[in-house]
């Protein structure tokens, strides 16, 4: 009988890296600046460092349990082996894919809004026509797929590096006092600040989605928490220094209300014309959706070779290596979901997941490094950090859930 056909390790440490910084970028520094902003005001920065603190204690425990378990799927085989339990390890994957899915729903629909200020086609007909795309992409390999999300990274971290030249002046005249950069001690004020801060925690949304391509990497026990870590800390510069420089280049209203709004800041710092920066936007808007539906399919892939799905998710076909029926299921799902919602309560609803998704898997390393001993070659962290990362996970969870009721 003939072998089925597997996954190839094909993903080297740079093309990790530029897998994480094109999901985290892409999905949420250029559509979601101007909604952080309306929630923060001019502590948008602010909002950016919270949330970048508490994916990074997330992104420690990731890279512990993506170097002791290098699989597809990895969430959902981080809380079966920490928490014995099938029926949540199937859950939180579930809530993976759905991360993946709504998450991708949310970018695209941010691409459809710089999309639109370019080339003047309805939403319906953006949304849809670069799902499909994406899609089909994202079916044909996984090496195509982040050949082209690699190129596509290196564009778009290239496009906030000229937001961030085209702004410098404005960010430096006057230079910023310690008052204009920390919020005063006043509820209201925090309170949007942490607002924001739940929104901008979208924006690092992705580098999660690294552990579910380990069968696809080389030498990964070494590489993944590299990555990782890599992904996290390039990230974290980019956003502060970008919402400084849109924060003090416009009016906070105007920056709120435009759908793109790095585009006009871009427009507003040099009076050029702001299509280059928009172009951009859409690659990168593109690149995120693109990552997060290959994760999705993975989780999905995954799922299924360790039993908790059909077959028939974990069938991957012999001329392109990937889930194929996977890849489709997910593409409808994340075609549906754009087209019905819009970008903010889309960004909101993965921010929710991810962060109860983010409370179980430190958990899960939490009860793990009670019990078992680091594996040869992956990090060991201190057991403080996943301890930490589960009560300040399950607690801003708590705050979004609430957020979301009452809005």
């Amino acid at each position: 009988m003939a072998k089925e056909p597997g996954l190839k390790r094909v993903l080297s440490l740079p093309m990790l890296v530029l897998y994480g910084l094109g999901t985290t970028i892409g999905a949420g520094i250029y559509a979601l600046i101007g909604e952080v902003a309306a929630s923060a005001g001019a502590y948008a920065p602010i909002s950016f460092l919270i949330a970048a603190l508490l994916a990074g204690l997330s992104g420690l425990s990731f890279a512990e349990l993506g170097a002791r378990f290098p699989t597809s799927a990895g969430e959902a085989r981080y809380v079966r082996e920490g928490l014995n339990s099938a029926t949540l390890a199937l859950i939180v994957g579930l809530m993976v894919v759905a991360s993946g899915v709504v998450s991708s729903a949310a970018v695209s629909n941010g691409f459809a809004g710089y999309f639109m200020e370019l080339s003047g086609a309805s939403r319906a007909v953006s949304v849809a026509g670069i799902v499909v795309i994406l899609g089909a992409l994202a079916a044909w390999g996984i090496g195509q797929s982040v050949g082209v999300a690699a190129f596509l990274t290196v564009v778009e971290a290239g496009g906030l590096v000229l937001v961030i030249w085209a702004g410098w002046d404005g960010l430096l005249e006057p230079p910023p006092s310690f008052g204009d950069l920390v919020p005063p001690f006043e509820l209201a004020v925090w309170g949007g600040v942490f607002v924001g801060s739940f929104l901008a925690f979208f924006a690092f949304v992705g580098f999660e989605d690294m552990v579910n391509v380990a069968e696809e990497v080389k030498d990964v026990t070494r590489v993944m928490p590299r990555a990782i870590v890599i992904t996290l800390g390039v990230t974290l510069v980019l956003y502060v220094v970008i919402a400084l420089v849109a924060v003090r280049s416009m009016p906070i209203a105007e920056l709120a209300a435009s759908k793109a709004p790095l585009a006009l800041v871009f427009e507003r710092s040099t009076g050029w014309s702001p299509v280059p920066i928009s172009v951009i936007a859409v690659m990168a808007t593109v690149n995120g959706a693109l990552i997060q539906i290959v994760m999705a399919t993975r989780v999905l892939y995954g799922l299924a070779g360790q039993g908790h799905l059909p077959a028939a998710f974990g069938r991957v076909n012999a001329r392109t290596h990937t889930p194929i029926f996977s890849t489709l299921v997910v593409t409808g799902a994340v075609l549906v979901l754009a087209l019905a919602f819009r970008t903010a309560p889309l960004a909101q609803a993965t921010s929710l997941i991810v962060l109860i998704i983010f409370a179980l898997v430190n958990l899960a390393l939490w009860r793990i490094k009670r019990h078992r001993p680091a594996a040869p070659g992956a990090p060991d962290l201190p057991i403080w950090i996943p301890v930490l990362g589960f009560y300040v996970s399950a607690a801003f969870a708590g705050g979004e859930l609430v957020h979301l009721i009452l809005s």
